[in-house]
C-alpha cells in the first residue's frame, strides 16, 4: 500500500493535540493508518514493530515530528493523503482572536496571570519535569502523560502538598474544576456532590450517574490511578478530600478508586470520618475488611459504582423513591440465555475504560473462577495485549501496551475493532462486552466507527447457525455533544443490547452465560 512520511525537525506538538490530530488523518479519503508523533525511542519502536520505520526517521530526534500515512489507493492518493495530515496539523482555530503563544510554562504563567492550572501532556520522559516547573510557577497540575515513575510521582506529590497545590495525575484522563472540564469529562449539571478519583471512567462513571440521578457534581477531582498504591500512600486523594471539605460548594463528598492497598485505603476512610460531611467511598474489588473499616467509621464503601452513586446523591437529599434506578432486565437474561448454544460459555470484554473493564470483570470473578485480564492482579490470570483470549477475558484497551505510539481508543478504536473480529469467530463465546464513551476529548461517533464489525460479527454467527450476544454500555448524558440517544439507536437497531449503567453491564453479561458449564 503507497505510504508517505515526512519528519517535521525539531517540531514539538503535545501528545493530546497528536491524538487529535492522528485520528482526524485516519478518516481522509483512502487512510488505513496515519500517524503524527514525536521521535521518542519509544515510538520509533512501534513504528518498526508496524513496519513503518525509515533510515529518515531512525535518523530523527525526540524533538522532531514523524508524519506517516498509509493509504489503500494510487501514489497520488497517497501525496493528497500527506497534503492532508498537513493540512491538519497547520489548521489555525476559527475566529478573530489572536492567541499569543508561549514556549515556556514559566512565559505562560507570566503572561496569564489568573491562570491556577497547568495541563501537562508532554511525553513521559519529559513530564516530571515540566510539572516540577509548573509547581514552581504556583499552579496546579493536571498531568495527563502516563510512563511517569513513581519515584517522580511522590516528589512531585509532596512537592505540591507542601505547597497547598494539587497535582492531578500522571495518568489523569478526568477533571471538572469549578464547572469546567478537562481532558476526558462528560457534560454533568453542577451540584452539590464532590468527586476525588483515582480513577478516570471511574470518575466520568460516578458523575454521569449522579446525573442522571437528578443531582450534580460540585467539583472532579482526578488523582492518577496509582495514587491508592502502599508506594504513593493516597497524597492527593487526601489533598483532594480536604479540598472539598473546606468548599462551600460542596455538600457530599465521594472518592473512587480502583483496587487500592487497603492500609492506604483505611486512611483514606479516617480522613472522610473526620470531615464534617457525608461521604461516600467506591473502592472497586473491595473486600470485606475493607467494608467492615467503612461500617466501623460511618463510611458506606462500595464495590460497585451504580450503588455508590445512588448513596451520594441520597446524600445530597435526592428521594430514592423518585428516581429510575434500570433494575436489571430478568425477562431479557433468559432470552439471551435461551438463544446461546451450550458452548457458548464465555464473556469477552473489549473496553475503552479501565474502571469499567475493572467493574465488568470483578462481578465476573464473583460468579466464575475462570477469568483473565491484562489488568488482573493475579498472576497466573494475568494476560498481555497480544495474548489469544481465555475462557473469560477483559480487556482494558486503554493500557500502555496498546496506547503507546497511538491514540487512546476513546479516541482511535482500531485496536478494538480488529480484536472484535477475533473474538466474534470463535464458537465459545457468549457474549462480547463494550463500552462507548461519550463527552469531550472522545471520538466523535464512537459508535459509528465500531458499527461496521459489530454487523459483520453478527452477520458471520448467524451464517454459521449461532447467536452472538453483542451487550454494550454508552458512558454519557444527553447534554454530550456525541447525542447519546443516537448513539443508543444506533447500537439497538443493529440488534445490540444496551446497558443503562456500568453495573447493569456486568451483571448483565456474567448473568447472559450463567447457564454454562462452568458456572
Amino acid at each position: 500500500m503507497p505510504t508517505r512520511s515526512l519528519i517535521k525537525p525539531n517540531t514539538y506538538i503535545d501528545s493530546v493535540s497528536l491524538m487529535a490530530i492522528s485520528t482526524k488523518a485516519g478518516q481522509l479519503d483512502g487512510v488505513v493508518n496515519a500517524v503524527a508523533a514525536m521521535a521518542t525511542p519509544m515510538n520509533k519502536d512501534i513504528l518498526t514493530n508496524q513496519g513503518l520505520i525509515t533510515p529518515e526517521i531512525e535518523d530523527a530526534t525526540p524533538g522532531d515530528l514523524v508524519l506517516i500515512v498509509v493509504t489503500d489507493g494510487d501514489e497520488a492518493g497517497a501525496d493528497a493523503a500527506l497534503d492532508g495530515l498537513i493540512a491538519l496539523l497547520d489548521r489555525k482555530p476559527s475566529g478573530d482572536t489572536a492567541e499569543v503563544a508561549y514556549r515556556t510554562i514559566a512565559s505562560a504563567a507570566a503572561g496569564l496571570p489568573d491562570a491556577n492550572i497547568a495541563v501537562i501532556s508532554v511525553n513521559g520522559e519529559y513530564a516530571a519535569h515540566e510539572a516540577d516547573k509548573a509547581l514552581d510557577a504556583g499552579l496546579n497540575v493536571m498531568l495527563f502523560s502516563d510512563n511517569v515513575s513513581v519515584a517522580d510521582e511522590i516528589a512531585l506529590k509532596r512537592k505540591a502538598h507542601g505547597a497547598g497545590l494539587l497535582v492531578m495525575g500522571p495518568d489523569c484522563g478526568t477533571a471538572i474544576i469549578n464547572g469546567v472540564s478537562l481532558c476526558f469529562a462528560n457534560e454533568v449539571r453542577r451540584g452539590r456532590v464532590g468527586i476525588v478519583a483515582a480513577s478516570g471512567t471511574g470518575a466520568q462513571e460516578l458523575s454521569v450517574r449522579i446525573h442522571d440521578f437528578t443531582a450534580g457534581v460540585s467539583q472532579l477531582i482526578g488523582t492518577g490511578g496509582r495514587d491508592l498504591s502502599a508506594e504513593v500512600g493516597a497524597i492527593m486523594m487526601l489533598d483532594g478530600i480536604d479540598a472539598l471539605d473546606a468548599d462551600a460548594g460542596t455538600d457530599v463528598i465521594v472518592v473512587i478508586s480502583k483496587p487500592p492497598a487497603t492500609e492506604v485505603a483505611t486512611a483514606v476512610l479516617d480522613r472522610l470520618a473526620a470531615s464534617g460531611k457525608p461521604a461516600v467511598a467506591c473502592f472497586l474489588g473491595a473486600g470485606d475488611e475493607l467494608k467492615r473499616a467503612g461500617e466501623e467509621r460511618g463510611i458506606p464503601v462500595f464495590d460497585r459504582t451504580k450503588p455508590a452513586a445512588l448513596a451520594a446523591v441520597a446524600a445530597a437529599g435526592v428521594r430514592e423513591e423518585s428516581l429510575d434506578l434500570h433494575p436489571l432486565n430478568l425477562p431479557l437474561i433468559a432470552e439471551v440465555q435461551a438463544k446461546l448454544k451450550p458452548e457458548q460459555k464465555y464473556i469477552r470484554g473489549l473496553f475503552c475504560g479501565g474502571t469499567l473493564c475493572d467493574e465488568a470483570m470483578f462481578l465476573a470473578l464473583e460468579r466464575y473462577t475462570d477469568v483473565y485480564s491484562n489488568i488482573q492482579k493475579d498472576p497466573a490470570r494475568k494476560l498481555t495485549g497480544s495474548d489469544a483470549s481465555r475462557a473469560h477475558t477483559f480487556l482494558d484497551f486503554g493500557e500502555d501496551e496498546f496506547t503507546n505510539g497511538k491514540p487512546h481508543p476513546m479516541i482511535d478504536p482500531s485496536n478494538r475493532i480488529e480484536r472484535f473480529a477475533v473474538e466474534a469467530a470463535d464458537p465459545e463465546v457468549g457474549v462480547i462486552v463494550m463500552d462507548f464513551v461519550l463527552g469531550y476529548g472522545a471520538n466523535p461517533d464512537p459508535v459509528g466507527v465500531m458499527l461496521p464489525a459489530i454487523v459483520e460479527g453478527k452477520r458471520a454467527a448467524e451464517a454459521q447457525g449461532r447467536h452472538l450476544e453483542v451487550l454494550a454500555y454508552v458512558l454519557g448524558t444527553p447534554e454530550d455533544a456525541q447525542d447519546f440517544d443516537e448513539q443508543v439507536r444506533k447500537l439497538t437497531e443493529a440488534g445490540v443490547t444496551w446497558a443503562s449503567s456500568s453495573t447493569n453491564t456486568g451483571l448483565l453479561a456474567r448473568e447472559f452465560v450463567s447457564k454454562g458449564e462452568n458456572a
